[in-house]
Parts: structure tokens; C-alpha cells; sequence
């Protein structure tokens, strides 16, 4: 039986994250249609406040987040543009269902998403922390 998709909770992305997340979404158009869709549609649904007003509990760009997906064991990862991605250092993509999942959320929320096989799984934020400032430059 698969799960049903919830309705999506209220997010907040940084406005430094908003430009250069739309930028990636418009990259992406011609080559990866359905994941610029998928960003897009997340981004432009969020609270776009200051990068100084953005809560260090809101999953941003460089943000290590501690979630945990369909009652499973937890795991903890970082969220990171699609060329620094690494699965085994545990730096995923926004450009995954999991990151674009991900952005705004805060330490407590939880989202449905769907996989790229179409399965809807559920994930809940246990856990944020802030990206480093150097991170940030």
C-alpha cells in the first residue's frame, strides 16, 4: 500500500538560497525538466526572508540536518548544491527528492515526498544545524 502525500507544511528559504536556488531550477530546465519543476514548485512556496533573519532551526543551503524517513533509524546529512555532492561523505543534493524535501523546513516538521520511482515516503526534521559561515561566502 503506498502512503498518501500529506499536506505540505509552511517553509522558509533565505533569500540568498532563493536566488540561487531559482537559478539552479532555470539551469536545470532543459536537461532535467522534472527536477527544475520539483525545485521550483518548493522555492516558490516558501517565506523568503533576510540570510540575517533566517532561524538557525530552518534547513538551508550548507545546513547538516538529522532527519528520520518513514519511522526509520535517523541519518544525518548536509545539504549541498548538486556538484558537491557526495552520498558517502553524506552531502546530498537539493537536486534529489530528499533535498528539495529538505530546504525550509525546520527542526520539528515533517513533509511527504515523492521518490523518483513515484513511492511517497515521509520525512520528519530531528535536527539542524546552521551551516558555517565560511560556508556561506
Amino acid at each position: 500500500m503506498q502512503a498518501k502525500m500529506r499536506r505540505k507544511p509552511r517553509i522558509t528559504i533565505s533569500e540568498g538560497d532563493y536566488n540561487r536556488l531559482s537559478n539552479l531550477a532555470s539551469a536545470c530546465e532543459r536537461n532535467q525538466p522534472e527536477i527544475a519543476e520539483n525545485l521550483a514548485q518548493e522555492i516558490e512556496r516558501a517565506r523568503i526572508v533576510s540570510d540575517r533573519a533566517i532561524a538557525a532551526s530552518v534547513v538551508r543551503m550548507g545546513s547538516s540536518v538529522t532527519y528520520v524517513a518513514d519511522g526509520n533509524q535517523s541519518k544525518s546529512v548536509t545539504l549541498v548544491y548538486p556538484g558537491e555532492a557526495n552520498i558517502e561523505q553524506g552531502r546530498i543534493s537539493i537536486t534529489t527528492p530528499i533535498g528539495t524535501a529538505l530546504i525550509g523546513l525546520k527542526t520539528g516538521q515533517s513533509i511527504s515526498y515523492a521518490a523518483r520511482n513515484g513511492q511517497i515516503h515521509d520525512l520528519s526534521v530531528v535536527e539542524v544545524t546552521p551551516p558555517r559561515q565560511d560556508a556561506l561566502a
